[in-house]
């Protein structure tokens, strides 16, 4: 009699030879012994792989159909991830294929929730944030790929099974199929640093072909050809975001504070509310999603002072740029998780889409399996890849020199004249000011005109002196918000870069392996293909960064010399009409 099993917990398969299971799902078992803590069997949909024991509770004494086949030998090329402990970091399990993959297994989460998010600034204990989540949780299917919220797929709810694999049924015939589909892979070694951007983003397994998923139609992600190479495809209906608003709240009869910020999409039309954990998750998921998408970085967080009214205002100067990159993005202004930040407005839909968000099965290397290219698009060239890349490198190397020293720059000139030029001027009009009260101890009344003019010239000096302190917050403090967005950019294309690097290199060892009679030519010429998807979307996320540097960096020198021609227009009229006072005394 088979053994069955039914599984306890949700699991989602991460690596090679893995399983996912649902719970209350009913498996069939290869076998009840465990191998380090791992089952192999068959779950309800005919897949079969390895989950962990401790997620599944055998089923005994009830009956159930033909036994499945019996479990593979250890040489298998699927038992390459196998952890050799449970959840805990661990030596990989010594097979066959171990030693030439060279692989690291890091902690799975425990069963029972998500990984707790690092400490915020802004209370993560709250009910709405509880991870505990039951069937009666889940948000009801809706027409039409639609959200709660009110926002809806933009290519509808169709989804497809896309793989970088051959798919068989489970099978002795399959079984020796995938066994020797691993050997013909594995001549193109693995990435001995399993913490480098290009394995942890999925790069790796999708080029090796290893990424298995179904896709919705609302999930691809197109690259089209442009004047200037590849490009993103343009959003069909864009829309913007405001914030404003930020209000102080309380909860718990006034025992816990928060700012609350009001967002309003203009393709929904509907304000929302939300709090700086609300931007910190979204973050966090997005991070997660898209490996080759530069991500804009949110306001840091602060333990202190989080109240205060300039803490406040700098915070929300930070989101509104990250929301006008979010909204301007062709990529992240279409996903699934910012939509539902932006629309719903129901606390139980909020709970049922953030899980929803965090089970997204299209991270990592399925993240790869979402990207699609116009029918007929050529292969890129690696030297070539390599040539636009270098010349990037070299660009934002430059760049982020600039932007450094024009923010210190701006740093150091605000801070002169907040407080260096505010002073001097307040010193020149006192000792006008001095002078014009001795010239008064004259008592003469032909001089009455003159003390009064050499007054308000003192006045008038002060007063430029006070304009010189407030005019940083019109002018310079909006470019260094500007410059802060960008550095954030910049720092995200070095693991960008890594990845498209990672997919590159392995296109060289698959055509040396091909030389060398180690591969097959047709293997390689599909590396070479998922390669080519990476590169276009590179160079799309690239094309979209020069696009919207020079949009913002116009706008803003623009409003910079504007500001600056309105303050000294002010500061001219200010002196002229301490001229007149002279022409009248």
């Amino acid at each position: 009699m088979a053994l069955r099993a039914r599984a306890l917990y949700d699991f989602r398969a991460e690596n090679p030879g893995e399983v996912s299971l649902r719970e209350s799902e009913v498996l069939s078992l290869c076998s009840e012994q465990d191998i380090e803590g791992w089952l192999e069997g068959l779950n309800s949909r005919g897949e079969r792989g390895l989950f962990p024991a401790s997620y599944v509770e055998v089923l005994r004494g009830e009956p159930a159909g033909p036994p499945p086949p019996p479990p593979p030998a250890l040489g298998d090329s699927r038992y390459a991830n196998l952890p050799s402990g449970g959840y805990e970091p661990a030596q990989p399990f010594q097979s066959a294929a171990a030693p030439q993959l060279g692989l690291a297994f890091q902690p799975r989460a425990p069963p029972g929730g998500y990984p707790a998010s690092q400490p915020s600034d802004d209370d993560w204990d709250d009910e709405w944030d509880d991870s505990s989540s039951t069937a009666a949780d889940e948000p009801a299917a809706q027409p039409g790929g639609s959200y709660p919220g009110g926002y809806h797929d933009y290519e509808g709810s169709s989804r497809y099974r896309v793989s970088t694999r051959s798919d068989m049924p489970p099978g002795p015939s399959s079984l020796a199929s995938s066994q020797a589909a691993g050997k013909g892979s594995a001549t193109v070694s693995r990435n001995l640093n399993r913490f480098s951007a290009f394995v942890k983003s999925g790069g790796e397994a999708f080029v090796l072909g290893e990424a298995a998923g179904f896709v919705r139609d609302g999930d691809k992600l197109c690259v089209v050809p442009g004047a200037e190479g590849p490009e993103w495809q343009e959003n069909p209906y864009p829309f913007r975001c405001s914030i404003d608003e930020p209000t102080k709240q309380t909860k718990f009869k006034g025992m816990k504070s928060y700012i609350s910020y009001r967002l309003l999409p203009s393709h929904t039309g509907l304000q929302v509310h939300r709090r700086y954990k609300h931007f910190d998750w979204l973050y966090a998921r997005l991070l997660d999603k898209f490996p080759v998408v530069s991500v804009p970085r949110i306001p840091e967080k602060q333990a202190t002072g989080r109240f205060e009214e300039d803490f406040i205002s700098k915070r929300k100067k930070g989101l509104v740029w990250w929301m006008e990159h979010m909204c301007s993005h062709p990529v992240l202004a279409r996903c699934d998780a910012f939509q539902h930040f932006l629309s719903c407005t129901d606390e139980k839909a909020w709970k049922q889409g953030k899980r929803k968000c965090e089970r997204d099965e299209m991270v990592g290397a399925n993240f790869f399996l979402t990207l699609s290219l116009p029918p007929g698009s050529p292969v890129l060239e690696p030297h070539d890849v390599d040539g636009r890349l270098d010349g990037f490198k070299v660009f934002t190397k430059r760049m982020d020199e600039g932007v450094l020293q024009l923010s210190q720059t701006a740093g150091e000139f605000a801070r002169k004249q907040a407080a260096g030029f505010k002073k001097e001027y307040q010193k020149v009009g006192q000792a006008v000011r001095g002078l014009g009260q001795a010239f008064e101890m004259d008592h003469m009344v032909f001089s009455a005109g003159l003390n009064r003019a050499m007054a308000f010239t003192g006045e008038a000096y002060e007063a430029i002196g006070e304009m010189f302190a407030e005019q940083p917050r019109q002018d310079l403090d909006p470019i260094m918000d500007l410059l802060a967005v960008y550095q954030g950019h910049l720092a995200n294309f070095p693991d960008i870069i890594h990845v498209q690097r990672g997919a590159l290199t392995k296109v060289r060892e698959s055509k040396k392996q091909v030389e060398e009679g180690k591969l097959e030519l047709q293997k390689a010429g599909e590396i070479q293909e998922r390669c080519n998807v990476i590169s276009y979307a590179t160079l799309a996320e690239i094309h979209h960064f020069h696009k919207i540097r020079v949009r913002d960096f116009k706008s803003q020198m623009q409003h910079f010399l504007q500001q600056q021609i309105c303050f000294f227009q002010k500061v001219t009229l200010k002196l002229e009409e301490a001229l007149q006072k002279y022409d009248a005394a």
